[in-house]
């Protein structure tokens, strides 16, 4: 079944902010944030900078203290008053973005949603880490999870199972659960030497990068007081020496790789 562009006449957009930074917000997120007459956006991760970027007159709402039905009624009130309403996620709304459930009530309402992606935490952490996650002949696999917490997750998407891929992990809402991380990737045949870069805040002005290994995390995460707002980037990938090593490197620039654009020449 093919899906077009929803033409509903109401509806609202879902924005994402990116990870901190405003600067790091799409042209089209930037413009519909500037032309909106509400905004409602959760002012414990969204950048205040940003948000200042909205017209003078627009209704600027914080949503960190209310309840999903609050915040869909706040909007719904809006919308049928013929009032241009976005949503403004951190990061990307798609990743633990928690945008099903508002979609849904809106739907009961008659209300649509359009999403506009961000700039992922995942990717600003490793872009203030200078890691590349896929890495030729070593892991061409990123996995995005969490450790189990007080949400459940799925039987076979536990962490142990997870890491027996031996791929990069991007570990989002794990921060106070690092003994859990280190004991779950140790079973699943982790090396205690494996690199591990975590990054509080990744982007904003008191950004915190942290570089350790599998065995030194959880002691390395109590010692730099990191709580939450972290991204765990876990993997050889994260080896800060990687790019010295010739036969990681990729067959792209190789001059004796022929491709589509270019053929290539013997050694």
């Amino acid at each position: 079944m093919s899906e077009h562009n929803n033409s509903e006449s109401l509806k609202i957009q879902i924005i994402g902010a990116g990870p901190g930074d405003p600067d790091l917000i799409t042209v089209k997120g930037l413009r519909l944030l500037q032309e909106a007459d509400v905004v409602l956006y959760t002012d414990s991760l969204v950048s205040e900078e940003l948000i200042a970027r909205a017209k003078p007159e627009a209704e600027v709402l914080q949503s960190a203290g209310m309840s999903l039905e609050e915040m869909v009624e706040v909007m719904v009130d809006r919308v049928k008053a013929g009032k241009k309403v976005v949503r403004v996620h951190t990061g990307d709304p798609s990743v633990f973005g928690a945008i099903m459930e508002q979609a849904a009530l809106l739907k009961r309402e008659g209300i649509g949603i359009e999403v506009i992606p961000g700039v992922s935490s995942v990717f600003a952490a490793a872009a203030a880490v200078g890691a590349e996650l896929t890495i030729p002949e070593l892991t061409q696999t990123l996995i995005l999870t969490r450790a189990e917490g007080r949400t459940p997750v799925p039987e076979r998407e536990q962490l142990k199972e997870l890491a027996s891929h031996h791929s990069t992990l991007a570990l989002f809402l794990s921060a106070t659960l690092t003994k859990k991380v280190v004991r779950e990737l140790t079973e699943a045949g982790w090396s205690p030497e494996t690199p591990v870069a975590v990054v509080q805040r990744a982007t904003w002005p008191d950004q915190l990068i942290v570089r350790t290994t599998l065995e030194k995390l959880d002691e390395d995460m109590r010692v730099n007081g990191i709580r939450s707002h972290a991204m765990i980037l876990a993997g050889w990938a994260l080896d800060p020496n990687i790019h010295e090593k010739d036969e990681y490197r990729s067959k792209l620039y190789d001059k004796t790789f022929t491709h589509g654009y270019r053929k290539g020449v013997k050694a």
